[in-house]
């Protein structure tokens, strides 16, 4: 019972949004999502090009390590503000019919 405790913890905050907020609720999760794919997608930037400044001429096999890290943030943070997207169309979209 105890290790279902934290996942009853990560449930109850957009359970307790979506029920004292409703679809306004939903569209404020979506755009928190939107902003952490952004911000992830920035950090991993800034990330890369540090390593490229600081580390100077690198070997192709760890250029190619760090650009496919790179596309894999970007893939994540891509992918995260779509979602997030989707939560505000469908907040809006419900406020709208309801």
């Amino acid at each position: 019972m105890l290790m279902l405790l934290p996942i009853f913890f990560l449930g109850i905050f957009p359970m307790l949004l979506m029920a004292l907020l409703g679809f306004l609720g939903l569209c404020i999760l979506g755009v928190l999502m939107i902003c952490v794919g952004l911000a992830d997608g920035l950090t991993e930037d800034c990330d890369f090009n540090r390593e490229l400044i600081v580390g100077g001429f690198t070997r192709p096999s760890e250029r190619a390590a760090q650009a496919s890290r790179l596309c894999s943030a970007r893939r994540l943070a891509t992918w995260s503000a779509v979602a997030g997207a989707g939560m505000v169309i469908a907040g809006v979209a419900g406020a709208l019919y309801s």
